[in-house]
């Protein structure tokens, strides 16, 4: 498995058959690289999967689903606002659910935030935050926690999912910070490679994962702190 990060918390997820783009934040997202452009991004993309409706994880999402034809997953409320604007290639899930979608599995987990958009003016309310479980075979199981609090129920997920790749929001403020997300990877996974995310684009954020890495005590040695744009196996 190949990952990229964006900055914020915008990923590319490459393995066999598919690449995958969640939350592709990619115009606006003070963090994302200055050398590459939506559509060097967007090439070769099959399938989108989003999160939650907030602006600064749909982002770009609309014309990269037009320019790829990818197919869209996410909440049955995101996959109706997408089709709303032509968008025919949706995979509508809700929470628990698990789709196979035949180079992966992709499942929706609960997420402890909000989720609504401003993209048409006022405010759009667009179903529940979700974590998103990717599974594949001969692939770690990956899980991108998505913008969320710590929650009891994580231990749950884990024993589920078994999930080895966690992609962690640490920047505070929306999600958890540092040391509560630091706590979450402790308490309830057994995670092999840990990637901070949510921290470091917008000024009222945690600008780095140095608190989270503290934190983490003697798991710090899981954690991959990514360069945005810069590819690795994971």
């Amino acid at each position: 498995m190949k990952l990229t990060w964006y900055g914020h918390a915008a990923f590319k997820v490459e393995i066999k058959d598919a690449s995958i783009l969640i939350d592709p934040f990619l115009t606006g997202n003070p963090s994302f690289p200055g050398n590459l452009s939506v559509d060097q991004v967007a090439e070769g993309v099959t399938h989108v999967i989003l999160t939650h409706g907030h602006d600064d994880h749909i982002g770009d999402s609309i014309d990269i689903l037009k320019k790829t034809g990818a197919q869209l997953t996410s909440n049955a409320e995101i996959c109706g606002w997408a089709a709303s604007k032509s968008i025919e290639n949706v995979n509508p899930m809700n929470s628990g659910g698990r789709v196979d979608v035949g180079p992966f599995k992709v499942a929706l987990t609960v997420a402890h935030h909000s989720s609504s958009s401003s993209a048409d003016g006022g405010r759009t309310y667009l179903g529940n935050p979700h974590g998103i479980v990717i599974e594949a075979e001969g692939e770690k199981t990956f899980y991108h926690m998505g913008d969320t609090d710590i929650f009891s129920d994580m231990a749950l997920i884990n024993e589920i999912y078994q999930p080895k790749i966690g992609v962690v929001p640490i920047g505070d403020r929306f999600t958890m910070g540092g040391k509560l997300a630091a706590l979450a990877c402790k308490r309830f996974f057994d995670f092999e490679t840990i990637v901070p995310c949510h921290f470091g684009s917008f000024p009222i954020i945690d600008q780095t994962p140095d608190l989270f890495v503290s934190e983490l005590g003697d798991q710090a040695g899981r954690v991959r702190v990514a360069v945005p744009g810069v590819s690795f196996d994971a």
